[in-house]
């Protein structure tokens, strides 16, 4: 059987939860699952058995952790994998079925957010995927995955490793939200711009809960679609894990999903053979349907998407050096922070993308623009447009960007389409093309045209669709031309009306050379806009182009029931110009006075070292104390930090960059108490992964969070002993002690752990938390809270010790 061939033509099935059998057969916790394909080679091939005699067409192999990150030196990569596949082989192979070498996450959180190099991760999947492919797979499974960029290093290692097809599955909670803080559009968006072959939902979540967000995937792709969810939500029973849907209920569940669209069926926890045979039972007679095509154009972050539809969507130009003396002082003395600030004034101003050049002739582009990529993806989830003519530079940048960019840009010389359309073909995205060539800037639209038509004739060479392509007319000053916007206005109508595609303009460049330039500039942009702009580069800051932009939303029915207007000037009294209001947020306003305090919080809300670090010491200059510093200006900003995590208005890469701002202020604080004797003692909270399970990304986000509240915490790290976890806390008479369990095999520890505390050590409540536990769990197994996030935990922590 071809995979690629077959699909389409029916439903094709998947195998159910490898754990699930292997626990069954014995496997215990704190095991490494992978090795069994060594020690047990012949339980491997009566899984896989079970399974393809339950109908599954793809078995996957026991590779879930079998890279050199996970394994850590106990079996060598190639030796686990080559097993694993060579088993699997043995079984489908006689029955004309195929193998899915299984891929999931490394355990750890990339850069900035965790310990974990970007490419450190890229080589562990390529490692893995290269053996893979040698030993007889024959496509790959990317499974289980919480993290766009996590994924994107897996899916670029397995396509660039392998000629395999590839398949995604990431698992959302019950808010359609990854851990990262990203959501089913930006995932999608991503991993199609990435060429992947199918995509879909793993793991977290039953069969009913999945197929909720069915259609929400189905909205933003046309990739075929895969669901493999757990067999309902896990209990214990006499100390074995149980699920609450039934074999009968999730093949009734998957029928409906494949009757609305999807083409590939599997399970994953809790799933055997007999929920895989209902399930084919249920669903084999079906015909897939028809996918949708999407032709919108978007671009998109790690946390959410943007389409370019009927509203202008506003690029902030500020991130570039061009005409700006200060911002070219930043470049070169690598003042990070400034060129944060100006990312973070932009957006709070309106802008939906953030423009992002550091090209100056003394510049290392090709190490700089990559760095200040990755540091404002840290601090806001605007989606950025990557600025650069240099094609080192581009790439480098496109390899570390989470999400799908806007590459400005491309234009109709020979040359430079053949220096990025390929970039654009690896990594993805959508390229701005200017509609200039050898020939120079045609002064007429009809020159413009065919420019465009060549470029797009080229891009579909490199298999570039159209709705990756942003058309550039070119707006050029009328200082120097009396018909230039005209051309450029009848430009945007033919691009928008002829061509069917998106456009975008510098729209500042029209008034070059003039006096009051932001008037004429008001003016163009709402005659452009009218001509069908989709995308404006242009200065949010700047109050005149504000004004027009959201006045235009107001009339044009874009702004609903008119309230980003009423939000924007609700409180402008009369004698007061939107522009003096939006132009006080203005980044290069020095502290005055005074302002020290305001600033201080706000380095610490936003994520920003440099400045929480700076503006800490300028407060203790002041005469203020640390402990003054840290109770009036630290925690309550910290505290608003974590309400906004919690309302889902800011997500985990931010909440994280905030918590290190504010491990870099507390030491410049800690210091000074140290040298007055005033340094305060902190509550002492033990955390621990449970025996058996190896996976501590969320204690180690939730240890990053209680440490900037204050707290001394005592990781004991992952796969810790019931007993080690007691001792911990009566050596050092600990009141609070977080648990963390992803396994749904070792959530059985926990009820063990949680057990001997409650027993051994009375007065240390017990919170818990993990992908594999809901608040009923938790009570099931007697804890004392479960927190369903970082900031949860926090919370409970603060209510144990009354703060």
């Amino acid at each position: 059987m071809n995979f690629l061939e077959t699909l389409g033509k029916r439903i094709l099935f998947f195998d159910g939860a490898m754990g699930t059998q292997l626990q069954k057969y014995g496997l215990k916790a704190g095991e490494t699952p992978e090795l069994w394909n060594l020690s047990h080679p012949k339980i491997l091939k009566k899984i896989h058995e079970d399974y393809l005699r339950a109908g599954s067409d793809i078995i996957t192999t026991n590779t879930f952790g079998a890279n050199k990150i996970k394994l850590q030196g106990k079996a060598s990569v190639k030796d686990v994998v080559t097993a694993a596949v060579t088993l699997a082989k043995e079984v489908a192979a006689p029955r004309e079925k195929l193998v899915a070498l299984d891929m999931g996450p490394t355990g750890h959180l990339l850069k900035p957010m965790g310990d974990l190099d970007f490419e450190k991760a890229y080589e562990a999947y390529f490692e893995a995927a290269s053996v893979g492919e040698k030993a007889g797979a024959d496509l790959i499974l990317i499974e289980t995955m919480s993290d766009t960029f996590e994924c994107k290093a897996a899916l670029l290692a397995a396509k660039e490793a392998t000629s395999l097809p590839v398949l995604v599955t990431m698992t959302f909670d019950e808010k359609g939200k990854l851990l990262t803080g990203g959501d089913i559009e930006a995932a999608a968006v991503l991993l199609e711009s990435l060429h992947a072959d199918a995509i879909g939902f793993n793991c977290g979540l039953g069969p009913n809960q999945m197929k909720q967000f069915l259609p929400r995937l189905q909205k933003c792709t046309s990739l075929p679609i895969l669901i493999q969810p757990n067999a309902g939500l896990p209990k214990v029973i006499n100390g074995e894990t149980l699920y609450d849907v039934t074999p009968d209920q999730f093949a009734a569940a998957m029928r409906e999903m494949a009757e609305d669209g999807a083409w590939i069926l599997g399970g994953c926890c809790g799933t055997t053979p007999d929920y895989l045979r209902k399930t084919v039972e249920a669903c084999r007679e079906i015909v897939p349907k028809w996918l949708s095509v999407h032709d919108e154009t978007v671009i998109s972050s790690y946390s959410h998407a943007v389409f370019l539809k009927d509203r202008t969507i506003l690029i902030g130009e500020r991130i570039n050096p061009t005409g700006k003396k200060r911002f070219q002082q930043a470049l070169r003395e690598n003042d990070i922070d400034y060129i944060l600030r100006e990312g973070i004034t932009q957006q709070e101003n309106g802008a939906d993308v953030l423009d992002v050049n550091v090209g100056l002739p003394d510049i290392d582009e090709k190490k700089l623009l990559p760095e200040i990529t990755k540091a404002l993806q840290g601090i806001t989830d605007l989606p950025l447009q990557l600025d650069t003519s240099d094609p080192a530079a581009m790439e480098n940048a496109l390899r570390i960007y989470n999400g799908k960019p806007l590459i400005n840009s491309v234009n109709g010389k020979q040359e430079v389409m053949d220096a990025i359309f390929p970039l654009v073909k690896k990594y993805g995205g959508a390229v701005i093309a200017l509609t200039l060539d050898e020939s120079g800037i045609p002064e007429t639209a009809d020159g413009r045209i065919k420019i465009a038509e060549k470029i797009q004739k080229e891009a579909q060479k490199y298999g570039i669709p159209k709705k990756d392509l942003i058309i550039d007319a070119l707006a050029m000053t009328i200082s120097a031309g009396q018909k230039s916007a005209a051309v450029t206005l009848e430009t945007l109508c033919r691009v928008h009306e002829e061509l069917g595609m998106k456009t975008s303009l510098g729209v500042s460049n029209i008034s070059f050379g003039l006096p009051c330039r932001e008037k004429i500039n008001a003016a163009f942009f709402i005659t452009a806009m009218q001509s069908g702009l989709s995308a404006a580069i242009m200065n949010p800051n700047n109050g005149a182009m504000m004004d027009a932009f959201r006045s235009y939303n107001a009339l044009m029915g874009f702004d609903t029931q008119c309230m980003e207007y009423i939000n924007a000037y609700k409180d402008v009294k009369p004698q007061k110009t939107v522009s003096q209001k939006i132009l006080t947020s203005a980044p290069q306003k020095e502290i005055a006075p005074g302002d020290t305090q305001n600033a201080f919080r706000k380095a610490i809300e936003k994520g920003l070292k440099e400045s929480a670090h700076d503006t800490a010491a300028a407060l203790l200059n002041e005469g203020i104390s640390p402990l003054q510093i840290i109770n009036q200006h630290l925690m309550p900003a910290l505290d608003k930090v974590g309400k906004d995590f919690e309302e889902g208005t800011l997500f985990l890469p931010q909440l994280l960059m905030s918590a290190e701002a504010a491990k870099s202020a507390f030491e410049v604080l800690q210091n000074e108490m140290r040298k007055s004797g005033s340094t305060q003692k902190k509550a002492k909270i033990v955390l621990a992964t449970v025996k058996g399970d190896i996976h501590d990304i969320g204690k180690n986000i939730v240890k990053v969070l209680l440490e900037n509240y204050g707290y001394d915490v005592i990781d004991l790290g992952k796969d810790v002993d019931p007993q080690k976890v007691l001792e911990a806390v009566q050596q050092n008479g600990v009141k609070l002690c977080g648990l963390s369990a992803l396994m749904t095999t070792t959530v059985v520890n926990m009820e063990e752990t949680i057990k001997l505390l409650h027993q051994k050590a009375p007065k240390c409540k017990v919170m818990v938390g993990g992908a594999v536990l809901n608040p009923q769990y938790a009570e099931k197994i007697h804890a004392d809270f479960y927190g369903k996030d970082a900031m949860g935990s926090v919370r409970y922590a603060e209510k144990i010790f009354h703060k």
